[in-house]
């Protein structure tokens, strides 16, 4: 026993010791190519852009509840722009590249953007204090929020090597924007592959191909052939596949102007039908308001009421027969439609070699040569922190583990207790969150793609008031029968039910065509977009003045 106590001490020393080691080994095991940390102030480090749009004013501060530092963006409704620029040009060839950053939305994400954007070499003159929108860049990355729009960038600008034009390559269904007000760590990993994976909070939340035409739009490498803007549609070119028979003749019996319905002869009034009573009546109750003044509103009536009488009789008033569908009625005639003859198909200019195709084994990535952050949004509050490149994706795993899980982790324990507070028991809202994790990963399924905001609103809506979760559920259930039902008969369309009218000719078809590669800096325009219903009010029998 004696000799078995020290060995079991020692055990969790060395076990500490291993872990530390371990940590120490990750740590080191490659230097991060960057990495701020915002501990000290950023000033002299990043510079903040002198153009006259950007007026938003960044501020070193800490994260609400932590003694760490960021970037702050600190006031609503304004455009911010700051940069830094390495000490040289970064190669993204043959190599994995990390691109990491945290970012904490303490007031929410109504509308902005919280995203980076890693800046190619710049035109000679160029000056770090000149950068804005118009600063090319090679990759933008990071959460966007406005509207419709909700999602977690990963945009590509890439080189067509026949034309030299820059094109924007936008990754198709990129997840979603956390909605919460905790610190979360965005991690785009691009491996000598073609492999781009993007991670939130250490979890793969989406794996893509930069050549994969399934992950890219435009796709990086064009197609071989585009259609013929030269080529013009023939004049006698028929798009009809059908058209009125010709030979037909309306049948002599063929009553055009028979009514659709016509007067019941059999109905008979019911018994105890009250002719004489009026269906409304006067309201008995209802006495002229003393500060009526009949020169100005009006000779004063009474407001209507159901009558009582009718209430017990079959109906009241002048009784009318009833009408019923003309077993005449055939309405208008129209000659039955035929094989079109001369029916040539849809016509849709022909195919020609895309002069600007080319074949890549791999992307022509751009240098790195700065970082800039250069958003606009409707919120305060933003901090960025902890913004690393690295070129091992294990250190970028060490920075997630040392410098942002800690600071997660008290955040969760805080919104636990305010929640419990609130009266939701952590079971209730452990379970909740659960299902919201698996309606976010709905929301990102391709064929889901067209109502995803829709979705996404729905499920923002439900964690904000948890009460309405069920339906929020069966909501999104509704969505996805909708859509799959269309998948399946979408394309089963019944044929015209008029046949006078001719089949409309079909606009032709053309392949969709490559981006210009013009620097058209989407940068996702932030356009709310305001639906308005005009709902027509009923019409009043009578103007009355009512007592309040």
């Amino acid at each position: 026993m004696a000799t078995n106590q020290p060995r079991n001490m020692m055990i969790p020393q060395l076990l500490f010791l291993l872990i530390s080691c371990f940590a120490f080994q990750i740590r080191s095991s490659s230097d991060a190519i960057l990495y701020e940390s915002f501990e000290d102030s950023f000033e002299g480090r990043w510079i903040v852009s002198q153009k006259d749009d950007y007026n938003g004013v960044w501020k070193h501060s800490k994260s609400e509840g932590h003694d760490d530092y960021g970037l702050l963006v600190s006031e609503k409704a304004r455009k911010y722009a700051i940069v830094k620029e390495l000490d040289e040009p970064l190669s993204l060839t043959d190599k994995t590249i990390v691109l990491q950053y945290e970012v904490r939305l303490q007031n929410g994400l109504e509308c902005g953007g919280a995203y980076l954007k890693y800046l190619r070499p710049q035109e000679a003159g160029w000056k770090a204090k000149e950068f804005d929108n118009e600063s090319p860049y090679s990759i933008m990355f990071g959460p966007d929020k406005c509207g419709s729009t909700n999602k977690v960038h990963f945009i590509l600008k890439h080189k067509n090597p026949k034309n030299g034009e820059y094109v924007e390559h936008h990754l198709k269904f990129p997840p979603s924007v956390p909605s919460d007000k905790l610190t979360h760590v965005y991690t785009a990993i691009l491996s000598p592959n073609n492999e781009l994976r993007i991670l939130i909070d250490g979890e793969e939340k989406k794996k893509a191909n930069f050549l994969s035409s399934e992950d890219f739009e435009p796709p990086l490498i064009p197609a071989k052939t585009i259609s013929d803007p030269n080529d013009k549609k023939p004049e006698d070119w028929d798009e009809r596949a059908k058209i009125p028979d010709p030979d037909a003749v309306k049948p002599d019996d063929w009553d055009e102007d028979a009514p659709m319905e016509i007067e019941d002869e059999e109905a008979v009034k019911p018994e105890g039908w009250l002719d004489d009573e009026p269906e409304e009546i006067d309201d008995p109750e209802a006495t002229k308001p003393e500060d009526w003044d009949d020169e100005e509103d009006g000779e004063w009536e009474a407001p209507k009421i159901d009558n009582p009488k009718c209430e017990a009789a079959p109906g009241c008033g002048e009784w009318k027969r009833p009408t019923k569908r003309n077993p005449a009625y055939k309405g208008k005639w129209h000659a039955p439609l035929i094989d079109n003859p001369n029916f040539k198909g849809i016509w849709k200019p022909k195919d020609i070699p895309n002069p600007d195709y080319f074949e890549i084994e791999k992307p022509d990535f751009e240098p790195l040569a700065a970082i800039g952050i250069e958003i606009w949004t409707m919120q305060d509050g933003l901090l960025f922190d902890n913004i690393l490149i690295a070129d091992d994706e294990k250190v970028a795993e060490s920075y997630r583990l040392t410098s942002w899980k800690p600071k997660f982790d008290v955040e969760k324990e805080k919104q636990k207790s305010e929640e419990a507070a609130d009266g939701l028991s952590d079971g209730l809202s452990a379970f909740q969150k659960k299902i919201f994790d698996v309606l976010y990963k709905i929301a990102d399924l391709p064929f889901l793609s067209a109502y995803q905001p829709t979705i996404i609103d729905l499920i923002e809506k439900a964690e904000k008031q948890p009460n309405i979760t069920i339906s929020v559920l069966v909501s999104i259930v509704v969505i996805i029968l909708t859509v799959l039902f269309r998948i399946l008969f979408g394309s089963k369309k019944r044929a015209a039910v008029n046949n006078s009218e001719t089949s409309t000719p079909a606009p032709a078809e053309s392949s969709k065509d490559q981006s210009s590669g013009e620097e058209k800096e989407d940068e996702n325009e932030k356009e709310d977009e305001n639906e308005k219903e005009d709902a027509a009010a009923p019409p009043r029998r009578r103007p009355v003045r009512r007592d309040n």
